[in-house]
């Protein structure tokens, strides 16, 4: 294909798609920068595995929370001690990520069986104008109900953002219907509250669970 033609088309393109490529390519490269910095973080706080044992040291990802599940009962990260959690930053109008995330992981509790019941995963919304408590618990119907949505105000949604060292940008330009641009991770914590490591959304089911089964038993020695 000529140049002349590839320009042609790249000036034809609706303003609309141009925006979303653009924002695309962006959240590419941030998630990228994000998960280096968290493998950082996991490096940082001296997961050490041998035969005596895990020993972890105090990365900083994580933190005191208060939040709202979706039947409005009030939880703080103090709640969930004692079970690995799974956190996950997202948004009920999301049209792919968070759906591929949230599926995924409906398919690892599956897979881990008993296990599952040594997990938390949470969905904390960074959408919280548009994510009410109803809201999330109508679209948390389509997955796994051990899944359990949080929302706060947009203060404490940001507070929790900024302790799991979560990125989030709303585009409230675009009018009602707008997109919000986030980090697409699982944030991996241990039964003490510490962090532990990460895992990207997109990861087929059957993988997270092998992930959470091998730091559960790692954990167990």
């Amino acid at each position: 294909m000529s140049s002349r033609s590839s320009t042609s088309k790249r000036e034809g393109m609706p303003s609309r798609t141009k925006w979303l490529l653009t924002a695309l390519i962006g959240l590419l490269v941030f998630n990228a920068a994000v998960l280096v910095a968290l493998q950082t973080a996991r490096q940082s706080s001296q997961v050490a595995i041998s035969g005596q044992g895990i020993t972890t040291g105090v990365a900083d990802v994580g933190g005191p929370f208060s939040l709202l599940t979706a039947d409005g009962k009030a939880v703080t990260d103090q709640s969930f001690r004692g079970k690995w959690m799974a956190v996950y930053f997202g948004y009920t109008f999301c049209p792919d990520a968070c759906p591929t995330a949230l599926g995924n992981m409906s398919v690892a509790l599956e897979k881990l069986g008993k296990d599952a019941d040594k997990i938390q995963p949470l969905f904390i919304t960074v959408d919280p104008e548009r994510d009410t408590r109803q809201v999330m618990a109508a679209y948390l119907e389509s997955f796994d109900r051990r899944i359990i949505g949080l929302v706060g105000t947009p203060a404490q949604t940001s507070a929790v953002a900024k302790a799991y060292r979560v990125y989030f940008k709303l585009h409230k330009e675009q009018g009602d219907n707008y997109l919000v641009d986030h980090s697409a991770y699982f944030y991996i914590m241990g039964p003490d509250g510490k962090f532990v490591d990460v895992v990207e959304g997109a990861t087929p089911g059957d993988q997270i669970a092998d992930k959470l089964r091998r730091l559960i038993d790692e954990h167990s020695t």
